[in-house]
């Protein structure tokens, strides 16, 4: 896939993504454009598709966000996952460590690297992908938004089960794009965001770990080990 942005991709997302080229080229000029006036954009260019290079044929379970962490040396290009010596730990990482130890009694990991999930094929994957530093938001309408879109629109075509974690409100609105392609089972499992701001509104409580692993079992899939080293 021929962009400005660092690939390559997994062959499956190579596919699942053909008809974004023109959207990631566009993306990636407008990122290149920004670096060159200055603005400090985050992730660093080798992480900022890291998802994509996951297997899209192994993904069973997707955690979708919102965009990165804006503070540099904090995201890796996987949402709510932070640099493995980044200390103390982003609030909603804390948060969702917290909803961890109580929902499945899984002390809290003393690191933000969530890639032993992603081992297991757990996709987390924002809906923009990209953030100035020092600025939340700051990359949307940029055209990530149809890209990340694409990209769960290509998931939940598959024959494959999948069980979906949508946590606030950016990525809550892709509910009705994961049931509305007919391909396989996909579960969805909906909250606020794990934010200091929000998680007392409903994300405490909501047991997404233990209900996801429900989920894949009624599917006939294995479990996601949910332990971090």
């Amino acid at each position: 896939m021929d962009t400005p942005l660092i690939t390559p991709l997994d062959p499956g997302w190579e596919r699942a993504l053909a008809s974004q080229r023109e959207a990631l080229a566009g993306v990636g000029q407008s990122i290149t454009a920004r670096r060159a006036s200055g603005e400090q954009v985050l992730p660093a260019p080798e992480d900022i598709l890291r998802a994509f290079r996951q297997p899209f044929d192994d993904v069973r379970v997707l955690i979708l966000g919102q965009d990165p962490y804006p503070t540099p040396g904090h995201p890796i290009g996987l949402s709510f996952a932070a640099d493995r010596h980044v200390t103390p730990l982003p609030r909603s990482l804390g948060n969702i460590y917290r909803e961890l130890e109580t929902d499945l009694g899984i002390p809290p990991a003393s690191h933000g690297d969530l890639s032993a999930w992603t081992d297991q094929g757990v996709l987390l994957l924002n809906r923009v992908l990209t953030v100035a530093a020092g600025r939340a938001g700051s990359h949307r309408n940029l055209g990530w938004e149809a890209i990340t879109e694409a990209a769960v629109a290509a998931l939940a075509a598959r024959e494959a089960p999948l069980v979906a974690i949508l946590w606030g409100a950016d990525a809550r609105k892709m509910a009705p794009i994961l049931t509305r392609h007919g391909g396989g089972r996909v579960d969805l499992l909906e909250s606020p965001h794990p934010s200091p701001l929000s998680a007392y509104r409903g994300f405490f409580g909501s047991r997404p770990f233990s209900r996801t692993n429900e989920l894949l079992t009624q599917a006939g899939a294995a479990p996601v080990d949910w332990r971090l080293d």
